[in-house]
Order: C-alpha cells, then sequence, then structure tokens
C-alpha cells in the first residue's frame, strides 16, 4: 500500500494541506528575534479568536496532553483536589495526570456503553467541596460533545476553576470560553486547526492566574510563559519547535480565511453526512445520549455491524485507500470511529462513505450499494 496515497480519516492527526507542509520547509530564525516574535503574536491573536477569549494565550511545544498537564499541574497542588469528569479515554486522562500532583474526586460514567453525562452527580461532587473541575469537551474515544456550558456554570457556582479540553473542538466548533467561564482551556494543534502534531495552546483566566501553586511543573510553568511572551520581542521561555510554528501559523491564517463561522458549520455538515449514510446502512451509533449531550461534529463513532469485524472492516478500507480508527481500551473490536475535521473536502467525506459501503457490501452487511453515499450526498450538496 501506497501510504503517501492514504486518506487519513481518523480522529487526529488529520490530512495537512500541501500549503501547511511547504511552510515547515522554510529556513529556520532565531526563536529570540522579532520574526518569531511577529508570528508568535499572531498566533496567539487568531487563537483568541478561535476560543472566544480574551484572556492570555500561550503556545507550548508539546502535545494536546502537554498542555492538558499543563493546566492541572499549574493549579492543582498536593493539598488540591480536583473533580474529573469521565465519560471517554481523555476524561480518565485528565485523573491519571491530577493524581501525580494531588487528590482527585472522579465522577465517573461507563464510556464502554457510550453512558452521556448526568449533570446532578458533577453538582454532587463540587458541593463536597474541590479547587477546581475538569471537562474533556469533546471526547473522541465515544464520540460525545460534552455540556461545557452547564459546566461552567457549575465551577462558577461552586466557586471552583473550570479546566476544559477543547482539543478536538476549538476550530471546527462552537467553543466560548469566555461565556463559559472557563479558567484553562487547552487545544492540539494536530486536529481541527489542520496542522501537524506537535503543539498545543491553552488559554488562562485572571482567576486561573490567581490560583497558582508555588511548585509547577518545569517545563510546563505557566508563569514563565507569561514572562517570556511580555518582553519586547515575545518569545517562548524554551527552545520551540520552529518548523511547526511555521505550519501552525499557516493552519491559523487558512482558517481566518474561510472563517470561522464557515469552518464550523462545515465541520457540522460533514458529521451529519456521516451519520445520515450510517443510518441508511444500517449502522448504529456508539453514543447514548441524554439532553445535555450531543453527537461530536469531529468524529463519528459507530459500532461494528454483525457479520463483520474490526480486522475486515478497518483493513478492508485502508485497501482502499482509507484509514479509519478502532476502539480504544475495552471498546477495542466494538466500535470503529471517523474523524471529520481540519482541512478535508466533501470529496473525501463521500469517498470514505464508498469505502465502508464497499467494505460492508462485500461482507454481506449491506445488500444495496449505494445507499450510505446517496444519504451523504443530500447532506453535502
Amino acid at each position: 500500500m501506497n501510504l503517501e496515497n492514504t486518506l487519513l480519516m481518523i480522529p487526529g492527526p488529520v490530512p495537512v494541506a500541501p500549503r501547511i507542509l511547504r511552510a515547515m520547509s522554510k529556513p529556520i530564525i532565531g526563536h529570540r528575534g522579532k520574526e518569531f516574535g511577529d508570528m508568535y503574536n499572531e498566533c496567539r491573536i487568531i487563537l483568541q479568536e478561535l476560543f472566544a477569549t480574551k484572556n492570555d494565550m500561550y503556545i507550548i511545544s508539546g502535545s494536546g496532553s502537554c498542555a492538558m498537564e499543563a493546566a492541572v499541574g499549574n493549579v492543582i497542588g498536593e493539598k488540591d483536589t480536583l473533580v474529573t469528569i469521565e465519560n471517554g479515554k481523555f476524561g480518565e486522562r485528565f485523573r491519571e495526570i491530577a493524581e501525580r500532583y494531588g487528590n482527585v474526586k472522579p465522577v465517573k460514567f461507563d464510556w464502554t456503553k457510550g453512558e452521556s453525562i448526568e449533570l446532578d452527580k458533577v453538582e454532587g461532587a463540587l458541593a463536597e467541596g474541590a479547587k477546581a473541575v475538569s471537562l474533556v469537551h469533546n471526547d473522541t474515544s465515544v464520540g460525545i460533545k460534552n455540556p461545557a456550558k452547564e459546566v461552567g456554570e457549575l465551577a462558577r457556582k461552586y466557586g471552583a476553576l473550570f479546566i476544559m479540553d477543547g482539543v478536538t473542538t476549538i476550530g471546527g466548533d462552537e467553543v466560548l470560553v469566555d461565556k463559559w467561564d472557563v479558567d484553562l482551556a487547552v487545544v492540539g494543534s494536530q486536529k481541527c486547526i489542520g496542522a501537524p502534531p506537535g503543539l498545543s495552546a491553552i488559554s488562562v483566566s485572571r482567576k486561573a492566574w490567581e490560583s497558582m501553586v508555588e511548585k509547577p511543573p518545569y517545563y510546563m510553568d505557566l508563569k514563565a510563559y507569561r514572562k517570556s511572551a511580555a518582553k519586547e520581542t515575545a518569545q517562548t521561555p524554551y527552545t520551540p519547535a520552529i518548523p511547526l510554528f511555521f505550519a501552525l501559523h499557516e493552519a491559523l491564517r487558512i482558517v481566518k480565511e474561510e472563517g470561522l463561522p464557515a469552518r464550523i458549520k462545515r465541520h457540522a455538515m460533514y458529521a451529519e453526512a456521516l451519520r445520515a449514510a450510517a443510518e441508511a446502512m444500517d449502522v448504529e451509533m456508539f453514543p447514548q445520549l441524554n439532553k445535555y449531550s450531543r453527537y461530536s461534529n469531529t468524529v463519528t463513532a459507530m459500532k461494528i455491524p454483525t457479520g463483520i469485524d474490526d480486522k475486515k472492516l478497518r483493513g478492508g478500507m485502508k485497501e482502499l485507500g482509507i484509514q479509519v480508527s478502532g476502539g480504544q481500551g475495552a471498546l477495542e473490536g466494538k466500535i470503529f470511529r471517523i474523524g471529520s475535521m481540519g482541512n478535508i473536502s466533501k470529496l473525501d467525506i463521500l469517498s470514505t462513505v464508498e469505502a465502508l459501503e464497499i467494505v460492508l457490501h462485500r461482507n454481506d452487511v449491506v445488500r444495496k450499494m449505494g445507499q450510505g453515499v446517496e444519504a451523504a450526498s443530500k447532506i453535502l450538496k
């Protein structure tokens, strides 16, 4: 198989546009000079627009998990408690990070069954007292978009900081950091923004600054990032991944050119098309929604139909040049997930649906060809 011709339709990393790849080939520049400082500032300004925030913004040379740890490690000390809301693999990751810094009060939902968050359980944990609460806005392991606005309201009610993972929504779905009272929000470069993996960004509220611990992580010390960014020539405290900054800069310019409202609408349309195709092919969605949750607009999680297994489904699609993801942990072999984020096209969505339909037809799961593509096409017109 020619990997160069494989279409990545996974929940990140996403396909990177040639224009962004070309940006990475520019000559290396000094990271303490004006050229880097101007680029860094422009990236931060555009990111503030994507986050819908006036809070301070910093970019870290590290993946989204690095920013997650920065968010937790800078405000949670050994005597502090973090309420972790867990209805997916990445909700669990917040707990695993926090256990290294302080105390954790997990609010767990059975994500292996696709359960949605029940806010009364979250409120019960916060009522017992906690310094902060964490939420994954969109957990790609299960394909659920969680109620960030409502969790923000609960955090405000009980005087807790609100830490939010917006890794797979920021730049592709509505995120309103200031309106939702999010004190620390994070994003990764390789998702909706459409850049290569390796960078992350974090927004920091005034309330978060007032709540910093005395001994934060060394590399992810947000006070160090604030000090460096405030210099006459803006910079990062440690050597940044300069080629990745070139790529992020170009990717953010593409976002600006498209316009954030149009980009959000496009992501929602692609996800709706995938859901319509799944329904037409009698492929069952995995998440169990309630009045607070929604299907993800950036990744679609579906149950593997009876009559085919994970190897035949994803392996068959890969033979046709389309790579999709399987389930994680206990969900391995039970679900498959199709990403629909970043700088992909309608043709990419239709090609993915067609490949899935071909594979299901070959294995006698779908009797009649064309229904999935037809259903998706109606949404994408």
